[in-house]
């Protein structure tokens, strides 16, 4: 690899923290369930500790790639019927769906919050490390979905009722 390569691929993981992390968890993943077959069935001597671990990333590998999902605009939304109406009440309805959507996860959000410190001393019973860090992927989540929902809808406020292009904003489909 070139120097040049080197710097460039720093720079894209900088760029872009949250895809960084979404492919450093599904190769952790990748790794710990590949170690888990190869100890279960090669050697004969499973690890204790493999399937908590594998649990725990997949709990953030899960939450970290919906809130890629949303800022990236790539989660399923059916628009036939609402493409079929005028401008401004395909507008108005991109508005009560993003509301919705921000609701929800602001609520997931304060619950998540409550869980997490409800779980405050228990330890993990393989690994031993407390359980605030995997569960502490739903308030992640949960906020970056919330941020982008917000982004999202201070984009289709400020792109108004007649963009041709509002549709985007909100969500593919």
């Amino acid at each position: 690899m070139t120097k040049r390569s080197v710097q460039e691929s720093v720079w894209l993981a900088v760029r872009h923290p949250l895809e960084t992390v979404i492919c450093a968890l599904l190769v952790g993943l990748a790794a710990v369930v590949f170690s888990q077959v190869v100890a279960r069935y090669v050697l004969e001597t499973p690890l204790s500790w493999s399937e908590e671990m594998a649990r725990f990333l997949l709990m953030w590998l899960s939450m970290l790639s919906a809130a890629y999902a949303f800022k990236t605009k790539s989660h399923f939304a059916l628009q036939i019927l609402v493409k079929q109406m005028p401008a401004r009440l395909q507008h108005a309805i991109r508005l009560m769906v993003h509301a919705i959507g921000a609701a929800f996860f602001a609520i997931l959000l304060y619950y998540g919050v409550i869980f997490v410190s409800g779980v405050s001393g228990h330890l993990a019973p393989a690994l031993q490390m407390p359980m605030e860090i995997p569960y502490s992927s739903i308030v992640a989540g949960s906020a970056l979905i919330l941020i982008e929902i917000l982004k999202s809808a201070w984009r289709e406020i400020a792109n108004g009722p007649g963009d041709p292009n509002a549709g985007e904003t909100a969500s593919r489909g």
